[in-house]
């Protein structure tokens, strides 16, 4: 019982942290963009570009690894191979952050020149490489605290580092920096480059004061290999082919809008109000999903390591009930609230438009995220990278085909498409190997049908109502009446049955009457 109070706990506290991280991101960037103007910020996506690629070779998946690797070693060993696992992963992660800050330093002159086709880059690229081996140190450090429930520490280095950033960077803006856009670019990536620093250190700190938690445990110097390359170097290669399609997808949509017929400002209008508007605000309450999935990895991953294939199960019947009755109600959010959403966050009527096209593909793209954590936690890594390149591949292939043709709906068509094939390989990947069975009609179509009939209700109401402004009080009033009336739904349909809300209180209290009549009843219902 004290692990589900530690589950929720620190799943809810990472919610908690990152929806306010993305919502202060999102500030900071309107700021920032308002202070340095569009030239700098397109220079500041081109050095993206190449950094991203950087921090990828950086980091080369040592995440999952770490979280993994103590996950298993904490469940058969209590704690005596921690030193021995902490050094396995410090390794690989000192190798890979080395080497991506050596090649970038060498190589940020010709890329800058030749690649990118800008001298001011040089330098920026030149600064960031010497961030890219505290980034990989960190990963280690965050994924151990994952893999130890020890959430809060991560939610500390993530609150520490957003606030460092925001404020060194306002400071070198303000004070500091010429009024230029190299200056101005190279005081943005200086910003993030100090509060990566200090986040290293701090997470350094953070990690000497867990080990009090093993204090009297010896540590043994067992004979078997800690292999962490096994791990991480099948979700590095996805990761690498995966940026590489990706960068060249990006080339592609806009030279396509092109050869639609839309000009060069209008073909890069169309694709940022697609990806740089519509997408974040279809994908920002996944944060409360992807917290939750990111914690179901070491939990699924002991489970697998003693053979309890039962306990796997159910874990894996909690996990889709919950992502789908979130996604399904956010679907109907997002559908019924487009046009709101459009006007109130960006006063633009076509952000409205690709909400309404994107809403229906959210139950698909949430339940992904939570098959894709159960299928790591099960060791499933090498089968989601190469469904991950294939799904790159395909989506290349597609804009490459469609978007000259159909323009932007072309590009519509092309997630459609990719997010389908990814969420049905990795859904008949674990139905596989786990014996789950998911029972549709309790999962999806009643959740479904509460969602319609939440929606309309709500319609039904602001129709006689005066509310019909577009302000973003109204807004989030709509969004709370159809929430409430989902919930409702839910509970009078009994797809949310009251025995779960028992078992919900019962885990976050950590009473000690267990109710196993809910346990049995969701089993029952999920399997």
């Amino acid at each position: 019982m004290k692990t589900k109070q530690q589950y929720f706990y620190n799943a809810l506290l990472l919610t908690v942290v990152t929806l306010l991280m993305r919502t202060v991101s999102v500030g900071f960037n309107v700021y920032v963009s308002g202070k340095v103007g569009a030239e700098a910020m397109g220079l500041l996506s081109l050095v993206s570009g190449v950094y991203g690629f950087a921090v990828t070779l950086a980091t080369s998946g040592i995440h999952l690894a770490t979280v993994r690797t103590f996950a298993e070693r904490l469940k058969l060993s209590g704690g005596e191979e921690n030193k021995k696992c902490l050094c396995a992963c410090l390794s690989y992660a000192a190798f890979f952050g080395c080497l991506a800050s050596i090649l970038l330093f060498a190589l940020a002159r010709p890329i800058g020149m030749y690649v990118l086709k800008d001298a001011r880059t040089v330098r920026a690229l030149t600064m960031l490489a010497f961030t890219l081996f505290p980034i990989a140190v960190s990963a280690v450090f965050n994924g151990y605290f994952t893999a130890m429930r020890r959430a809060y520490k991560n939610a500390l280095a993530q609150v520490t580092e957003q606030a460092v950033k925001i404020t060194f960077t306002g400071y070198l803006l303000v004070i500091v920096a010429p009024k230029t856009t190299e200056g101005s670019i190279l005081a943005i990536l200086m910003g993030g480059a100090v509060s990566e620093t200090l986040t290293f250190i701090l997470n350094l700190v953070l990690y000497m004061l867990d080990k009090r938690h093993f204090k009297g445990i010896r540590q043994k110097k067992s004979s078997s290999k800690i292999n962490v390359s096994a791990i991480a170097l099948p979700v590095a290669i996805s990761a690498y082919m995966r940026s590489g399609l990706l960068t060249i997808e990006h080339i592609l949509i806009p030279r396509g809008l092109q050869a639609y017929g839309a000009g060069s400002a209008a073909a890069l209008a169309a694709y940022g109000t697609l990806q740089g508007m519509a997408l974040p605000v279809i994908l920002y309450p996944a944060a409360i999903l992807s917290s939750f999935s990111a914690l179901l990895i070491p939990e699924i991953t002991e489970q697998n390591t003693i053979g309890n294939k039962r306990e796997i199960r159910y874990i894996a019947g909690r996990a889709y009930q919950a992502a789908l009755l979130f996604s399904i109600g956010t679907a109907a959010i997002m559908l019924f609230l487009s046009g709101e959403l459009g006007e109130v966050l960006y006063s633009n009527s076509e952000v409205g438009h690709f909400i309404k096209l994107l809403a229906p593909l959210i139950p698909i793209m949430y339940i992904d995220t939570a098959t894709d954590a159960l299928l790591k936690g099960l060791g499933e890594q090498v089968y989601s990278m190469n469904v991950n390149i294939i799904d790159a591949l395909i989506s290349v292939i597609l804009v490459w085909i469609l978007v000259p043709h159909m323009g932007i709906n072309g590009y519509l068509v092309t997630i459609y498409a990719t997010e389908i094939f990814n969420a049905a390989c990795s859904i008949c990947r674990l139905l596989k190997i786990s014996g789950f069975r998911p029972k549709i009609i309790s999962l999806f179509v009643r959740p479904l049908f509460a969602a319609i009939g939440a929606t309309v209700i709500a319609n039904l109401l602001l129709y006689f109502s005066a509310a019909h402004t577009s302000t973003a009080t109204t807004l989030i009033l709509h969004i709370l009446l159809v929430a409430a009336l989902y919930v409702t739904l839910l509970l009078l349909t009994r797809t949310l049955p009251v025995s779960d809300i028992k078992w919900l209180s019962e885990s976050l209290l950590c009473t000690n009457k267990k109710h196993l009549g809910a346990r049995k009843q969701v089993n029952e219902g999920t399997q």
